[in-house]
């Protein structure tokens, strides 16, 4: 689960992590009075959505007084603002933060994510703040230094003296750096965070340290211990089909290609993506029933993948374990029958119950392509897509 900038400062300050002063605002005259308010003579206004590049994008603007900054609001909210991470449509802007421009002496990075080959989390620091951190650690890996977290008594002093030695801070900054970067630590734990990010992390004029930017996802398997992070949810910002597919207790990721997957199981999921790239084809999603599905939950799914208006065919690929193939034959019958499907439908059946469910299918009367096995399926609902 993603929350917006505004919202991780929020959580920063709460954990003792200093942040500029800055007002939430939704409209131009919102703007102007939070540029009034703050009563700093640079502002920056800037643009709330769950994407990174907003700086590129154009929804990040200096302003110098109360009407630029109803201007610079003006522009930002009037149209879906265009990053690398929102697509070519971009995505609507309904909330902008106002803040207090701050005099820059050095531009640092500070992030936490798991690391699943050392099984912890790992602090990542960096000289190079304001860059994207994958084009450090692709052009220049040296310069991202990384300490392992314990994950249950965080940054421990010695790992935060070392770390604020090597970006270059003064030894009379080591212990400020010590506490910023342990209070970051904390919060990412005590939430449950996958990612907490600051780029870039500031030293300001009289030598403090100073989140300028914020950036937090976490774990959606713990949310159910943290009420107060799901309040922070902004639906707006998500795909409304992932949403019925959480609600439907279905996990669906929306692709970009024209094949839609229905599958039960992560890891023949993900075989079964590539096995249609491999033979040529795209996957417009990734959907997993899971083992545990029920006829009414594959219905359920297969409504999901006709509603993608990209999709131009079907591949349903299952393996029968728990979730039985008579079970999935019935579901996929029924929805059929339901929303009258005319794009082609390719199933691949395997394990229990499945000469039974083979027979449901066949005898269905409705235009249900089999395959005998992975690599069949693919050629087939490739072949069936692109003929449309």
């Amino acid at each position: 689960m993603k929350i917006h900038e505004y919202q991780a400062k929020a959580l920063f300050r709460a954990y003792g992590v200093p942040t500029p002063e800055g007002r939430v605002v939704s409209t131009p005259e919102e703007a102007a009075a939070a540029y009034r308010d703050l009563k700093s003579p640079v502002a920056v206004v800037k643009a709330q959505i769950h994407a990174g590049g907003r700086g590129k994008g154009g929804g990040v603007k200096l302003v110098r007084s109360a009407e630029e900054a109803a201007t610079a609001a003006r522009t930002i909210l009037a149209k879906p603002l265009v990053t690398h991470q929102t697509g070519p449509a971009g995505q609507p802007v309904k909330t902008l933060l106002v803040e207090q421009g701050q005099k820059i002496v050095r531009e640092l990075y500070a992030g936490l994510a798991l690391d699943r080959a050392v099984g912890a989390p790992v602090l990542m620091v960096s000289t190079e703040g304001g860059m994207e951190i994958e084009e450090v650690a692709a052009k220049s890996p040296e310069k991202i230094l990384r300490e392992p977290i314990d994950p249950i008594d965080g940054l421990h002093s010695y790992q935060g003296r070392r770390l604020a030695k090597a970006l270059g801070l003064a030894s009379d900054q080591w212990e400020t750096a010590t506490q910023f970067l342990q209070k970051l630590c904390r919060l990412y734990l005590d939430k449950d965070c996958s990612i907490a990010e600051i780029n870039p992390l500031i030293v300001t004029e009289g030598g403090g340290l100073l989140a300028l930017d914020g950036k937090i996802n976490f774990d959606s398997n713990a949310l159910f211990r943290h009420p107060d992070v799901v309040e922070m949810r902004d639906l707006a910002e998500e795909d409304p089909t992932e949403i019925q597919a959480q609600d439907a207790g279905l996990s669906y990721i929306n692709l970009d290609g024209n094949i839609g997957c229905l599958v039960n199981g992560a890891g023949l999921a993900m075989a079964t993506m590539d096995i249609i790239k491999l033979h040529g084809g795209e996957p417009a999603n990734f959907l997993d029933v899971g083992g545990g599905a029920n006829k009414d939950q594959v219905a359920r799914a297969f409504r999901l993948i006709t509603s993608d208006p990209k999709v131009k065919g079907i591949l349903v690929n299952i393996f029968g374990g728990i979730l039985r193939c008579t079970t999935l034959a019935a579901g996929v019958i029924g929805a059929v029958k339901e929303i009258g499907l005319r794009l082609p439908l390719v199933v691949r059946l395997e394990g229990t119950e499945v000469e039974e469910g083979r027979k449901m299918l066949r005898e269905s009367g409705l235009a249900i392509v089999t395959a005998t096995d992975m690599t069949d399926a693919a050629n087939k609902i490739v072949a069936l897509a692109k003929k449309g």
